[in-house]
């Protein structure tokens, strides 16, 4: 199954610098590789419209939606209080570490960074601090992800994507945004590769050994890779 990865653009029609879709077309040119759709104070009808609509500039089945339904897609993401929708091929679910994670493919870990979207929401983890959670599934890194430092830093913490939202969603110029943010991170994700489990074994440092995904640089993958201990 394919899950969340890269740059994953939050939508905040209110914050948005122009029409969303437009923002958010222009984000997908700009490298977001998935939309989540978040506005669920629309009423029904307006937000099954707005999904149909989004879904013409989103690459396909990459479209996620925010609660259990949804909207004739086949991706949710829950927060902690949704109840686990039956028939739904990808769910993610917003995860402080002791949230059920029975049958969710990915989570997204907040806040990150201190966050303008959210004033007072936290306090920031860091990135140490979202990767010493050590989610089961793969992690999106959220809040206050909005310079292409802090993405590089979430990809060398092992995060499988960033999620972000204010940064794309009030920028002059969402395709270039877009394009630094997935950039960074990219580019540093090349850098490191997360062993799971069973790989880290190889591995002869104590925090290894006890089970948890590690991130390596790429000199250090190499080694492991001489020795047969990477596939």
């Amino acid at each position: 199954m394919v899950t969340p990865g890269g740059l994953v653009v939050l939508t905040d029609r209110r914050s948005a610098a122009g029409s969303l879709v437009e923002v958010i077309r222009q984000a997908v040119r700009g490298g977001a590789a998935w939309v989540i759709l978040r506005e669920r104070d629309l009423r029904y009808a307006e937000r099954v419209a707005l999904a149909g609509e989004l879904r013409s500039v989103v690459p396909p089945e990459r479209l996620i939606i925010s609660g259990p339904d949804p909207l004739g897609g086949n991706a949710v993401h829950l927060a902690g209080a949704d109840p686990l929708p039956s028939g739904v091929a990808l769910t993610g679910r917003s995860w402080h570490g002791s949230e059920d994670l029975s049958e969710v493919d990915f989570v997204t870990v907040s806040p990150v960074y201190p966050t303008v979207s959210k004033p007072g929401y936290g306090p920031a983890l860091g990135v140490t601090g979202a990767a010493e959670l050590r989610p089961p599934v793969p992690w999106l890194a959220l809040g206050g992800v909005d310079t292409p430092a802090r993405a590089a830093e979430c990809a060398a913490g092992g995060a499988a994507g960033i999620a972000v939202m204010g940064a794309v969603m009030r920028s002059p110029d969402p395709e270039r945004t877009a394009r630094e943010l997935a950039t960074a991170f990219k580019s540093a994700a090349g850098h490191h590769r997360c062993l799971p489990a069973a790989e880290t074994a190889v591995l002869s440092s104590p925090e290894s050994r006890a089970g948890a995904h590690r991130c390596l640089p790429a000199a250090e993958t190499a080694v492991l890779s001489s020795r047969g201990g990477l596939g």
